[in-house]
């Protein structure tokens, strides 16, 4: 998907652009120590940015062979309801394709009520007639 005004790359956020962007959508402050080390040790990054200004990212996370897990999939409120959601799974599909083989698993946790953008690219809701719940830890 093409956003003719915002420029696309298949590049990290700055430290201090992730950690801005989570506080923006309600996520609380983030440690920049853990960011840094969480940002250098994603296996994908994408990023929309509006001039020079962080308005979506997404990355993947996991061990590169079996393992996938989309991780912060945001976009600045600001900006939202404008296809820049779709723009960054769009990366973050593509990439899939490539690197994740038959017998993989990808997983995600969906914020709240963001269940159906994510079914449209074959992620199924946890629990179903054949899968138990999804489960997290924060700490």
């Amino acid at each position: 998907m093409t956003l003719n005004k915002y420029h696309t790359l298949l590049e990290s956020p700055s430290v201090e652009g992730f950690i801005a962007l989570r506080h923006k959508i309600g996520w609380g402050e983030t440690d920049v120590e853990m960011a840094k080390n969480s940002l250098a040790n994603s296996l994908f990054h994408v990023v929309i940015l509006d001039q020079s200004n962080l308005i979506g990212m997404g990355r993947v996370v996991g061990d590169g062979a079996m393992c996938f897990y989309v991780q912060d999939v945001v976009v600045d409120p600001d900006y939202q309801k404008q296809g820049i959601g779709r723009a960054l799974m769009a990366e973050i599909e593509r990439y899939l394709l490539v690197v994740a083989k038959k017998g993989s698993t990808i997983g995600l946790l969906a914020a709240k009520g963001k269940e159906s953008f994510y079914s449209r690219y074959g992620y199924l809701e946890r629990p179903s007639d054949s899968l138990g719940n999804g489960m997290c830890k924060f700490i």
